[in-house]
């Protein structure tokens, strides 16, 4: 069986190789502006529901759907190239915290749909948009203890998370979503769940599209949660010869730097994507970030210029004037060169 491309994401190589590309910023630091209170995310299908929901962002592609929409929008009209879908935690694993495991399936499959309306919507001969099927890391970890006093103890295991993943996979693709994004990788194991879910799923339905991985320092130790640091994380993950691979979340840009540096040299061959947060948390600001876009977007150009990034955008605390203004810097720089061409080949 020949494994078929999606045409849309066969056009990703050659452009990353041209430019730096744009991705969007937070999804809940935009929801949080709405003020939306429980009756509002449960919406008449959920008002009679068991659970609060409130803070379950991913139902809102359900019950808000205008809300979604509207923020894809905002990050595509600022220039964003690429856009997540609202599928942070929209795992079985994750949905169970509010005993909405059943609707996993329904909340990616909508949320990649919102995306993708967007994004066409959107799209231009010379400047296609693309969605990027969002993978959370779900709240349980399969590497460490929940309990400090039995260190072998799991709240969860490999195949209940590869199970989730590829329910979320299936969901995701048939939504329309170009690249699938495992992000804010904090514990390796689990990112290993999502990965052999994927490829379990290209393997059963002949789908083969680009994967980007991004995993997350969590402080000064340059290691994720799990113990790796970047080098060793890169090379646990590599097999799945991403698309690109990259940092997201815990901090800002600043202090991903080094990080980044560390990728570029252990990477040489893959594109290097980076999504920082707003800086670090501060509960005066108005997204609850330090940073302003004018801040974000020189450090995040500041990368851009010493050719160190392929695809940029921000996580926690941005907003689409953080995107529009890091997309200004952006767009006059070349992106970092690879040490070899790349490019996907159809397999037999």
């Amino acid at each position: 069986m020949i494994t078929r491309l999606y045409t849309r994401a066969q056009a990703l190589p050659a452009l990353l190789e041209k430019r730096i590309l744009v991705l969007d910023g937070a999804m809940g630091t935009m929801i949080q502006r709405f003020k939306l209170d429980e009756a509002q995310y449960r919406g008449e299908r959920f008002k009679n529901w068991s659970k609060d929901v409130k803070g379950n962002n991913e139902l809102l592609s359900l019950t808000r759907p205008d809300v979604i929409t509207d923020i894809h929008e905002r990050y595509l009209a600022a220039g964003a190239d690429m856009i997540e879908t609202n599928t942070f935690g929209a795992t079985r694993i994750a949905q169970a915290d509010y005993d909405m495991a059943d609707f996993a399936f329904e909340m990616n499959l909508a949320s990649a749909k919102l995306a993708r309306a967007a994004c066409d919507k959107f799209s231009t001969p010379d400047k296609p948009r693309f969605v990027l099927g969002a993978l959370g890391p779900t709240p349980k970890t399969a590497s460490i203890s929940p309990d400090v006093n039995d260190p072998g103890a799991r709240n969860v295991t490999f195949e209940e998370l590869r199970a989730s993943y590829y329910e979320q996979v299936q969901a995701l693709v048939q939504g329309g979503a170009d690249v699938l994004l495992v992000e804010t990788v904090f514990d390796t194991l689990n990112a290993k769940a999502a990965l052999f879910a994927i490829d379990e799923f290209f393997d059963a339905s002949g789908e083969r599209l680009p994967i980007i991985i991004s995993g997350t320092v969590t402080d000064a130790s340059g290691r994720i949660l799990s113990g790796q640091t970047v080098t060793a994380f890169w090379h646990s993950v590599r097999h799945a010869q991403p698309l690109a691979i990259g940092l997201n979340c815990a901090l800002g840009a600043a202090l991903m730097r080094p990080y980044i540096q560390e990728l570029n040299k252990a990477a040489p061959d893959t594109f290097i994507s980076c999504y920082p947060n707003a800086g670090l948390p501060n509960p005066m600001s108005d997204t609850g970030f330090d940073e302003t876009p004018e801040v974000t977007s020189r450090l995040v150009g500041e990368f851009a210029a010493d050719g160190l990034v392929n695809i940029v955008g921000g996580c926690c605390g941005t907003t689409p004037d953080h995107i529009g203004a890091i997309h200004d810097k952006v767009a006059p720089l070349a992106g970092r060169k690879l040490q070899r061409t790349f490019f996907y080949k159809e397999a037999a």
